[in-house]
């Protein structure tokens, strides 16, 4: 791909200082994985989520990003059945990124590092592809997939991929533990405003039982509904409920 890349030391130090801040929105997620695609010399991304627990039956991966223009069930299902039980068993057993070459005259995917890659039977589907496994625990395992027409990393491009892809699924985790729990704890009035709306209550009836003005109600429980990062006063109440703040 005529790629230049730095040795290895080098690459760490620059992953170091120039790795992105963490994401909050889909928006700089995709952007971030629009940038490795374009190293890569792929046309199309995929974040595959694990699902399920217990028995191995009960897991499989989800679609949880990608850029496809069209036919996303498509294309999702055809890069499932395809591989998909390969990749849950690989992800079990395996760190090593997984690259395939697909169907077509004009399909290539090759590896100058086969030690670093495992690679999948050939021509299951029509693009070539190349698959970062990832694993965080009990949650946020999966696989960061890049699919083009033609894959020809390097040992160093490998490498530093698969931490980017590490590092995105990180991110991800992140955003959604943050999104489950409110940002700083409610106060006392703010709980009181809350459970009172939840009893339904209208503001000017909880500003009498408290002795507050209605501007001042509707501030509490504005600043609630913001701690919870909730979308109106009806999100806010049944979250409080489901964190405990009210009954």
């Amino acid at each position: 791909m005529g790629i230049q890349l730095s040795a290895p030391a080098a690459i760490e130090a620059e992953i170091r200082l120039a790795r992105p801040p963490k994401a909050a929105r889909a928006s700089d997620f995709v952007s971030r994985l629009q940038v490795m695609q374009a190293i890569l010399g792929a046309q199309h991304f995929a974040v595959l989520r694990l699902g399920g627990h217990g028995l191995p039956a009960a897991r499989k991966l989800t679609l949880s990003l990608h850029n496809f223009a069209q036919d996303v069930e498509g294309n999702a299902r055809a890069l499932l059945e395809a591989y998909g039980p390969a990749m849950l068993e690989h992800l079990e057993a395996s760190m090593l990124p997984l690259i395939w070459e697909g169907a077509g005259d004009n399909q290539f995917a090759e590896s100058g590092a086969d030690p670093f890659t495992t690679r999948l039977p050939a021509r299951l589907l029509p693009w070539s592809g190349m698959a970062f496994p990832v694993r965080l625990g009990a949650h946020g395992n999966g696989y960061v997939v890049f699919m083009g027409t033609f894959i020809a990393p390097s040992s160093d491009l490998i490498i530093d991929m698969h931490m980017k892809s590490c590092q995105m699924l990180i991110d991800m985790l992140a955003g959604e533990e943050k999104k489950l729990a409110p940002a700083e704890a409610l106060s006392e009035r703010e709980i009181a405003c809350l459970q009172m709306a939840g009893d339904g209550c209208i503001s000017e009836a909880i500003a009498e039982k408290m002795g507050l003005s209605v501007h001042t109600v509707n501030a509490y429980l504005g600043t609630a509904t913001t701690k919870l990062d909730a979308v109106n006063r009806i999100q806010a109440i049944a979250k409080a409920i489901r964190l405990g703040y009210i009954i």
